[in-house]
């Protein structure tokens, strides 16, 4: 019995339940305080529980400021879903990214966390579970050389998770800084990419709504663009906070989609455009020290010309300038005609 105790104390470690573990240890140690090593785990499992478990303040950090998971803690690598975590990679405004690997084929994916109790009220999570699995499902059957593979969709102790393939790169964030722009034909060849990604995947009725540089991956050593995060966005754009504030940045979000309107494929277009715009200049179309002035701005206020901070051909301020029409009639009406203006200014 003290053998398969013990396997149910490992059981608990792994998914993180480490107050549970340390009860079960404590439970073999009064049977047999001798028994393996269970005074020392239920020491790291007490401790582990008071970092707060997954990257806690007590974590180990690499010098790149990664935490490494549980690494010299003696406790079992946490597990989630069958996922193994063995890294944290970085901090969005929706939760964690860890580095992962599914031990029943070996394969190494990037792991998307969000706590939803933390993020929900109580009578909206249920509704939010069953959108996020909805379209999570519709996002893993989307298949694009530029739309990042998603492998699986789950949920664990109301952590929503979401595994996808672990790319290798930047985020297009990293380009976007005055001091590190692209050649503007670089740029606008990745934008092209992304323009047809995405109609691709307006075709099969999937909108990202979360479309900005933090969501791109871009491998420039072997030339590789890829969107990322479908199926995790319509998290983003059902989250609100207690006082009613979006979460995340509505620096790149189109005037219907902040005035809480539905939208379609051409928000995800207004998004691009937006972003292209950063791309090109180093900052934002719209900025503001608030965000009910930020979100007037983008209704009702033009940009400033793009040429005014960069020597670029007529032809990119034309596509920004229609990409990012107030009326979404007046905008690109599709990715591929988003495409198809790049394509030209290129040629």
């Amino acid at each position: 019995m003290i053998e398969q105790l013990y396997g149910l104390g490992l059981d608990y470690e792994r998914k993180r339940q480490f107050n549970k573990a340390a009860a079960v240890f404590r439970k073999i140690a009064r049977a047999d305080g001798d028994f393996r090593d269970v005074v020392e785990r239920i020491e790291r499992n007490c401790e582990m529980e008071q970092q707060m478990g997954l990257g806690g303040a007590g974590s180990n950090t690499s010098a790149s400021g990664t935490v490494i998971i549980g690494a010299d803690s003696g406790v079992q690598k946490p597990m989630l879903g069958h996922y193994q975590l063995d890294k944290e990679l970085g901090r969005g405004a929706m939760g964690m990214v860890y580095l992962g690997v599914d031990p029943r084929i070996n394969r190494t994916v990037a792991i998307k966390t969000m706590a939803l109790s933390a993020e929900f009220d109580e009578d909206q999570i249920e509704g939010v579970k069953e959108r996020f699995y909805r379209e999570a499902e519709t996002a893993g059957r989307l298949n694009h050389p530029n739309i990042v593979t998603v492998y699986d969709v789950g949920e664990e102790q109301d952590l929503a998770f979401i595994a996808m393939d672990y790319l290798k790169g930047r985020e297009l964030s990293y380009y976007c800084k005055p001091d590190n722009l692209l050649p503007v034909d670089e740029t606008l060849s990745l934008i092209e990419q992304i323009a047809e990604a995405l109609d691709y995947a307006h075709q099969q009725g999937v909108v990202h709504r979360d479309i900005k540089p933090a969501n791109i991956m871009y491998d420039r050593d072997n030339d590789v663009i890829k969107v990322t995060d479908f199926g995790v966005a319509c998290l983003t754009d059902a989250s609100k906070t207690k006082t009613g504030t979006v979460l995340g940045s509505p620096s790149y979000m189109s005037p219907e989609q902040l005035a809480g309107k539905k939208v379609d494929g051409r928000s995800d277009l207004f998004s691009l455009g937006a972003m292209l715009y950063q791309l090109i200049t180093g900052v934002l179309p719209f900025e503001s020290d608030s965000l009910a002035s930020l979100m007037y701005k983008i209704a009702n206020e033009n940009h400033k010309p793009p040429s005014k901070y960069r020597d670029i051909p007529s032809c990119v301020t034309r596509i920004i300038n229609k990409s990012l029409q107030k009326d979404l009639t007046k905008r690109f009406q599709s990715g591929n005609e988003f495409a198809g203006a790049i394509k030209r200014c290129l040629d």
